[in-house]
C-alpha cells in the first residue's frame, strides 16, 4: 500500500495503524519534502513496531510532478492508495477554490497512480471530498480506467454517528452500526439513526440533535483544538478503517463499509451509501435503507446540496485530463 501524504497530520496516524494490519506486507510513505516532518522520519519510526510490514520513504519537492518524478517503486504493484492531502479550507473561502488549489493537488497523485497502479483502490481524504471524487473519477474514466477505484472516505461521519449513539443509549458500541448516507460535509451528511436498533427508539427530538452533532463534529474539534489543528486523530482511524475494508475485500473477506463512490442508487452519479468491497474493490453499492418521514425530508435537502458540489467536481474535469 502507499500513503500520500504520510507525513502530514492524518497521515501519521493513518499509516501507524495501517502498518498494524497484518495484511500489510509493504508500506511505501509519500510526502513532499515541506512536510512537518521528513517522510523518511515517519519511514524510519514505523520499521520499529513488530509487525510484518515493510516501511519505504519518498519524497519530492512541491514543484515536482509525481507522474514523472516519483520512483515508479512507490507506488508500482499497490494493491490500495490512501490520499490524505490538501490545504485546509481558509475562513471565507469557497468551495470552488478549494476544489481548484485540492483538486490539482490530487490530479498529480491520481495520474502518478494511473500510470503506476491502475488497479489499485484510490482511498481520498481531500476535501472538498464531494467534489474531488467526481473530478478525479471522471478523469480516471476518460483515461479509460474504471471510476469505481476512486473512493471518497467519508467512514468519519459513521464513527462519530457509532460514538454519540453510544454515549446517547449506553448500548454496546461494537453493536451499533449506523449507517451514514449523502455526501461528506455539513448538511450534506445524513446518519440514519432510524435504522440502528439501539437509536431507533429514541426520540425523534434525540435523533435530530445527534444527527445535528454528526454534521458539526469536525468544527467542535477544530474549537477545541483553538483552531491549530483539525480532526487528524479520529480521521486517521476512520481512514484505516477504510483502508482495512479494502483490503479485506482483496484478500476475499467481503466486507461493507460506507464510502463515497459513483453511483446510481439515486439520480446522483456519486452518493455516499453501505459499500461491499470484495476481490477487485467496490463488489456492489447498496440501495438506501429504509428511512423514517425526517431523514426522508433531510435525504432531499442533502441531495440538492450535494448536486451542486458534484456539479463543482465535474466542471474541474472537463478543463483538464490525466498525463
Amino acid at each position: 500500500i502507499c500513503i500520500c501524504g504520510g507525513a502530514g497530520g492524518i497521515g501519521q496516524q493513518l499509516a501507524l495503524l495501517m502498518a498494524t494490519n497484518p495484511l500489510v506486507k509493504e508500506m511505501s510513505v509519500y510526502d513532499l519534502d515541506i512536510s512537518m516532518v521528513p517522510a523518511a522520519g515517519v519511514a524510519a519510526d514505523l520499521s520499529h513496531l513488530e509487525f510484518p510490514c515493510k516501511v519505504k520513504a519518498y519524497s519530492l519537492s512541491k514543484d515536482a510532478r509525481p507522474v514523472t518524478d516519483l520512483p515508479k517503486e512507490c507506488l508500482e504493484g499497490c494493491s490500495l492508495v490512501l490520499v490524505p492531502a490538501g490545504v485546509p479550507r481558509k475562513p471565507g473561502q469557497d468551495r470552488k477554490d478549494l476544489m481548484n488549489i485540492n483538486g490539482n493537488i490530487a490530479k498529480t497523485i491520481v495520474e502518478a497512480c494511473a500510470k503506476h497502479c491502475p488497479d489499485a483502490i484510490i482511498g481520498l481524504i481531500v476535501n472538498p471530498v464531494n467534489s474531488v471524487v467526481p473530478a478525479m473519477a471522471a478523469l480516471y474514466e476518460k483515461k479509460g480506467l474504471d471510476p469505481l477505484k476512486i473512493v471518497g472516505v467519508t467512514t468519519l461521519d459513521v464513527v462519530r454517528a457509532n460514538k454519540f449513539a453510544f454515549e446517547a443509549t449506553g448500548m454496546p458500541v461494537d453493536e451499533i452500526n449506523v449507517p451514514v448516507i449523502g455526501g461528506h460535509a455539513g448538511r450534506t451528511i445524513l446518519p440514519l439513526f432510524s435504522q440502528d436498533k439501539a437509536t431507533a427508539s429514541l426520540p425523534l427530538e434525540k435523533r435530530k440533535a445527534l444527527d445535528q452533532r454528526v454534521q458539526e463534529a469536525g468544527t467542535e474539534v477544530v474549537r477545541a483544538k483553538s483552531g491549530k489543528g483539525s480532526a487528524t486523530l479520529s480521521m486517521g482511524y476512520a481512514g484505516y478503517l477504510l483502508g482495512s475494508a479494502v483490503l479485506n475485500g482483496l484478500a476475499g473477506k467481503r466486507t461493507v463499509e460506507c464510502a463515497y463512490v459513483k453511483s446510481s442508487v439515486t439520480e446522483l452519479p456519486y452518493f455516499a451509501s453501505q459499500v461491499t468491497f470484495g476481490p477487485k474493490g467496490v463488489e456492489k453499492v447498496h440501495a438506501l435503507p429504509k428511512m423514517d418521514a425526517y431523514e426522508k425530508e433531510r435525504l432531499a435537502e442533502a441531495m440538492r446540496l450535494l448536486k451542486e458540489e458534484i456539479q463543482v467536481g465535474l466542471d474541474y474535469a472537463k478543463t483538464t485530463q490525466l498525463a
